[in-house]
């Protein structure tokens, strides 16, 4: 908890690698305002105009608001494909790769 606190303040974005998506879409019900299954079956992430953002690797700022159902989103992937950076210097601090 002491980590999300301390990254809270600080502007995070969020992206999917689809190679690993396995499609269950529980993030879609975490956080539908990010998220979305498109009709190939995978999870990408949405701009803050609900656009799907498809190019791979693209990423889509952390709503400070959604920060928990976005990190839960990551924690709880099967696939283990969700993948949340600090915006400033692009080091994962929930997902994966996170130290």
């Amino acid at each position: 908890m002491q980590q999300q606190a301390a990254t809270g303040a600080e502007a995070l974005e969020v992206w999917i690698d689809q190679d690993l998506c396995t499609g269950d879409g529980i993030c879609a019900q975490y956080a539908p305002e990010v998220f979305e299954l498109d009709i190939d079956g995978l999870a990408y992430v949405k701009n803050a105009q609900d656009e799907l953002l498809q190019d791979k690797g693209a990423a889509t700022p952390v709503p400070l608001p959604l920060l928990t159902d976005v990190v839960d989103s990551a924690k709880e992937c099967p696939g283990e494909c969700i993948h949340v950076r600090r915006v400033s210097d692009s080091v994962e601090v929930y997902g994966p790769e996170a130290g």
